[in-house]
C-alpha cells in the first residue's frame, strides 16, 4: 500500500494522543540517524520514556542494514522496509515512578529536540511483561556526493509487542515518506491516530483509520499469538480442531502476508524440508543480501507451520550487536544450538556460526530494487520464464543433468563459505526429509514473465496455493492429536451439575504406539516416506509441541466448561431431581452451591461473562428447588452456614414432586444476598 494522495496533516483536525490506548498497538515511534562519527543515534523516541537505555541501543543497532550487505546504488534515494525481533531482558523491566510519568506527560510535545538523551525510565504498562519486542523499520539511504562518504541514512521505526506485520508494514509506507516530508509532526499525528484505534481483535478483519486513509487488515488468530504477556485472547475451540477453515481469506497463523513464493522461488523444492525443520524446531541460519529479504524469508518460514503455534525463537534480522550473539559465538563443535531461526545479511556469521546445522541462502543481490529477479539460479537449477507454469520437470528433473549434479556436489563440498565470493540460493543441511515435495502443487504455480504488475498479482496467487497446501499439510499432521482435545457434553438424563469428565490423558509412548498401529491418515501417509513415525517422535521432543499442546488442552477444557455451563442453564431442575435418590439430591445441592460461588468469585475478580447475572439467578433458583425437596432435618443443618443461608434467602418456595411430600421453606435473614 502506498500513501494516499489525499492524506494530509492539519493540526486543528488531528486527534489528541491517548497514551494508554496507543500501548495496545505501539510501544513507541523512533527516528534513528546513522552518524559517521558517533554511530547510530536515536533522534526521537515518541512518546518519550518508553524504553530502557539497553533497549534503545538494541533498537538503534537493529534499524540499519549491515554495511557489508550494501551495494552501490546509483539512485539518489533508496528506501526499504524490514523488521526485527529482540528479547527483552528481565533486568530492563523497570517501573517509572508517578513523578517520572508526570514529567514524561509534559514532554510529549517538545519543539525540536536534538539527539535524544538515553534514559532508563519507562512506563509501567502491563504489556511490558512481554518477552519479545518487534521493530518495523522504514530505512532511507540518500546518496549525495556533497556529503561525507557520499550520503546519509535514517530509519523510522515502529516498536510493538505484537507481530502484526499486516498492520505495521502499510503503516510504515504512509509514515516513512510522511516523516521525511514534514518531520517530527508525522510521529505526533500518526501516534494520535493509532491511539484512536479500537483494541486489536485477533483473527478479525479490522478497519484502522489514518487521517483520510484507512488500513483494512486481517490480524493473525489468537491461537498463533504467544501468551507471554500474561493476557490470553479468547480462543475459539474450532482453532484447536484438526479441520481446515472454511474461510480461506482469514489468516491461520503469523505473517500470512509474507511473500513466500517471491523469496523462496529459487528453492521451491526445498520448502518441504524447511517445513519439517521448523516443525521439529531445528536451528537455522537464513542468509540474504538485504534485510528486507532475510526478514521476509524468516517470516515466510514461520508462516509455513500454521496453524501450529510457533515456539521457536525467530529473529527476522539478527546482527552481531544482539546481546545473544556472544553466547551463540561461544558454542563449540558438538555443542547444541538453541532452537532459533536467525535472519542475517552479514557474511561474518558464516564463520562465527559455522557449526549451525542448517544454512539457507535466499534472495538475490539487487542494488536498485527490493524486487527479486524473476529467473534466479539455485542449487536446483535455473527456472526459465514461461507463462504456462513452472512444471515439475523444470524444478526437479533438471537437477539430474551432469552440470547441475556437479554444481550440487561442488556446493556441498565448499559449504556455506562459498557465499563469501558469490551469492547463490542453496541449502546446506544433512537432514533427510520425511515429506516428499508435492508435484501437483509445484505444477500449479504460475510464472508470469517480467512485468512487475503481473508478477506481483501472480505472486499473490502462488502464495495462496503454497500457503493453502502447507496449512492442509500441517493440519493433517496434527490431526492424530485431535482425540486429546475432544470435549464431551452431559448425556441425556444425566446431571450437568457434576464435574465434567477430564480430557483423555496424554502419554507420548502410548500415542506413538497407537499411531504406529493405525497410521497417520491418508493425506499424510501419501506424502511421507516410511519413516514418518520418526518425524512425530522428533516433533514430540522439539520446542513446538508442549506449548501448542498445553494451549490446545486449555482451550478444550475451557470449551468443555462452557458447554456444561450452557447445559445447566437449559436444565429443568424439577424434572431432573424427580428421578434422583436422596443422596443424589444432596450431591446436586452441593454442586449447584459450588457453581454459584464460582460465578460470584468471577464477578468479584472482574472476569465474569456477560450472562453471569442470568446464570447466577438460574442457579439460585435451582438451589432453592433442590433445597425444598430435602428432609427437614437436612435443611436445618444446611442453614447453620450463614453464607449458604444467604444464598437461599428469598420468597417461600412451594414444590410438589411425584411421590414426595410438599415442603415449604421460608428463610428470613438480615444479610442481603449477593
Amino acid at each position: 500500500m502506498s500513501r494516499s494522495p489525499s492524506f494530509s496533516v492539519k493540526s486543528e483536525l488531528s486527534p489528541k494522543l491517548d497514551p494508554e490506548s496507543l500501548q495496545q498497538w505501539v510501544v513507541a515511534f523512533c527516528i534513528i540517524r546513522f552518524d559517521l562519527e558517533q554511530g547510530q543515534l536515536i533522534e526521537e523516541c515518541y512518546p518519550p520514556g518508553c524504553l530502557t537505555q539497553d533497549e534503545e541501543l538494541e533498537v538503534a543497532f537493529s534499524s540499519f542494514p549491515d554495511s557489508v550487505s550494501q551495494h552501490q546504488n546509483r539512485s539518489s534515494i533508496h528506501d526499504c522496509i524490514f523488521f526485527f525481533r529482540f528479547r527483552r531482558r528481565e533486568s530492563s523491566q523497570i517501573d517509572a515512578s508517578s513523578t517520572e510519568l508526570a514529567e514524561i506527560d509534559k514532554k510529549l510535545t517538545p519543539k525540536s529536540p536534538d539527539v535524544k538523551v538515553l534514559r532508563r525510565s519507562k512506563s509501567n504498562n502491563d504489556s511490558n511483561d512481554s518477552r519479545y519486542m518487534y521493530g518495523y523499520v522504514f530505512n532511507r539511504q540518500r546518496h549525495d556526493e556533497r556529503l561525507k562518504r557520499g550520503g546519509e541514512q535514517k530509519s523510522v521505526v515502529i516498536l510493538s509487542h505484537s507481530p502484526y506485520s499486516s498492520v505495521f508494514r502499510p503503516l510504515l509506507q504512509i509514515m516513512g515518506p510522511l516523516y521525511f516530508d514534514i518531520g517530527r509532526k508525522a510521529l505526533e499525528h500518526i501516534a494520535a491516530y493509532v491511539s484512536m484505534w479500537p483494541p486489536p481483535v485477533p483473527g478479525k478483519l479490522m478497519e484502522l483509520p489514518i487521517g483520510n486513509a484507512a488500513l483494512k487488515v486481517n490480524l493473525p488468530p489468537a491461537h498463533s499469538l504467544p501468551s507471554e504477556n500474561g493476557m490470553l485472547f479468547e480462543e475459539s475451540a474450532s482453532s484447536m480442531a484438526p479441520f481446515l477453515p472454511n474461510n480461506q481469506s482469514v489468516p491461520q497463523g503469523l505473517f500470512h502476508d509474507s511473500d513466500l513464493f517471491g523469496i523462496f522461488r529459487g528453492l521451491l523444492l526445498q520448502l518441504w524440508v524447511l517445513w519439517e525443520l521448523l516443525l521439529i524446531g531445528e536451528p537455522m541460519l537464513i542468509i540474504a543480501p538485504t534485510p528486507p529479504q532475510c526478514s521476509e524469508a524468516v517470516a515466510g518460514l514461520v508462516s509455513l507451520v500454521a496453524p501450529l503455534l510457533c515456539s521457536v525463537d525467530f529473529r527476522p534480522y539478527f546482527t552481531i550487536h544482539d546481546p545473544e550473539f556472544a553466547h551463540l559465538n561461544s558454542l563449540q563443535e558438538g555443542d547444541t544450538f538453541p532452537p532459533m531461526i536467525l535472519g542475517v545479511t552479514n557474511l561474518f556469521f558464516l564463520k562465527s556460526l559455522r557449526n549451525m546445522p542448517h544454512v539457507i541462502s535466499v534472495g538475490s543481490p539487487a542494488p536498485n530494487t527490493n524486487r527479486l529477479p524473476l529467473a534466479t539460479r539455485s542449487s536446483t537449477g535455473r527456472i526459465s520464464s514461461r507463462p504456462e507454469g513452472f512444471g515439475f520437470q523444470q524444478l526437479s528433473l533438471k537437477k539430474f543433468s551432469p552440470s547441475n549434479l556437479l554444481n550440487a556436489v561442488k556446493l556441498r563440498r565448499d559449504g556455506p563459505l562459498c557465499l563469501m565470493t558469490e551469492h547463490k540460493e542453496a541449502i546446506w543441511s544433512t537432514y533427510s526429509a520425511t515429506t516428499k515435495p508435492d508435484t501437483s502443487i509445484l505444477n500449479r504455480l504460475i510464472d508470469a514473465g517480467m512485468s512487475p504488475r503481473v508478477e506481483e498479482s501472480m505472486s499473490v496467487v502462488n502464495n495462496e496455493i503454497l500457503r493453502r497446501h502447507f496449512l492442509e499439510l500441517t493440519t493433517n499432521f496434527l490431526a492424530p492429536f485431535g482425540p486429546y482435545f475432544r470435549t464431551r457434553t452431559p448425556s441425556e438424563g444425566s446431571s450437568p451439575f457434576v464435574d465434567p469428565p477430564p480430557l483423555i490423558p496424554f502419554n507420548a509412548d502410548e500415542f506413538l504406539g497407537s499411531l504406529s498401529a493405525r497410521g497417520p491418515g491418508k493425506f499424510v501417509s501419501k506424502r511421507m516416506r516410511s519413516n514418518w513415525l520418526d518425524l512425530y517422535r522428533r516433533f514430540l521432543e522439539g520446542p513446538n509441541f508442549t506449548p501448542w499442546f498445553q494451549r490446545r488442552r486449555a482451550v478444550a477444557e475451557q470449551e468443555q466448561h462452557r458447554l456444561w455451563r450452557q447445559a445447566r442453564m437449559k436444565t429443568d431442575i424439577q424434572q431432573l431431581i424427580s428421578k434422583m435418590s436422596e443422596l443424589e439430591i444432596v450431591d446436586s445441592f452441593n454442586a449447584i452451591e459450588r457453581h454459584i460461588l464460582e460465578e460470584i468469585q468471577l464477578d468479584q475478580s472482574g472476569r465474569a461473562s456477560t450472562d453471569s447475572g442470568a446464570t447466577c439467578q438460574k442457579l439460585m433458583g435451582d438451589l432453592q428447588a433442590v433445597f425444598n425437596v430435602l428432609p427437614k432435618d437436612m435443611q436445618q443443618l444446611l442453614l447453620f452456614n450463614p453464607q449458604r443461608a444467604a444464598l437461599l434467602k428469598g420468597a417461600p418456595e412451594h414444590t410438589k414432586l411425584p411421590g414426595r411430600p410438599l415442603i415449604q421453606v421460608g428463610v428470613v435473614l438480615s444479610t442481603s444476598p449477593r
